[in-house]
């Protein structure tokens, strides 16, 4: 996700963190200073969807106004093969390991208790 705080300020005339946390004040929202300038200056990882929608409510905007997808980051994911632990089958599939005809061809080992 792309985290969009800084242009939905800029464009209702909001250059500081501190312009920002009055804006923030005026609709009830009252978090620190330095909540507020960790909002500003980076990506959050997390965001409570009350704290969001106060966000919106100061700003004037919708949540697809703050963050927009990036769904390229997640392309190169799906397009390189899968890393599976040995054993595993897909889909949801077992992950003991399968045993194996001894060297002589003769009967199948069986597991070890569990």
């Amino acid at each position: 996700m792309k985290w969009n705080l800084r242009w939905v300020a800029a464009q209702r005339d909001i250059w500081r963190p501190t312009q920002l946390l009055t804006a923030f004040q005026e609709v009830g929202f009252e978090p620190s200073l330095s909540k507020v300038a960790a909002l500003w200056s980076n990506k959050p990882i997390t965001v409570r969807l009350e704290d969001l929608d106060k966000i919106c409510a100061a700003l004037d905007c919708t949540v697809a106004d703050l963050m927009e997808a990036e769904p390229q980051q997640h392309q190169v994911a799906r397009d390189q093969p899968e890393q599976r632990v040995v054993g595993q089958q897909r889909e949801g599939g077992s992950v003991r390991p399968i045993p194996r005809r001894g060297g002589g061809g003769g009967p199948l080992r069986g597991l070890p208790p569990n």
